[in-house]
């Protein structure tokens, strides 16, 4: 049987995904402005374009077949 992403499971997945990013994002600009609010700013920005950039990456992905093979069928008699 051959398994492929509901659109859904794309977008938790990039959700979930940025939001380890985002404290990664917030953590490095603090580390080079020294300046938290400026850390929050800019990854609070960078949190919702980078999720759909993620979510468009995932979608296309999903319709390209290299590295994808079907699974052999189990033909016992």
């Amino acid at each position: 049987m051959v398994m492929v992403e509901k659109p859904y499971r794309s977008l938790l997945k990039a959700v979930s995904w940025r939001a380890t990013g985002t404290v990664d994002t917030m953590v490095v600009s603090f580390i080079v402005t020294g300046q938290v609010r400026l850390a929050v700013s800019i990854g609070a920005i960078e949190l919702f374009t980078k999720i759909c950039l993620f979510y468009l990456h995932e979608r296309v992905w999903n319709k390209i077949p290299f590295g994808r093979v079907k699974p052999k069928e189990d033909y016992t008699i």
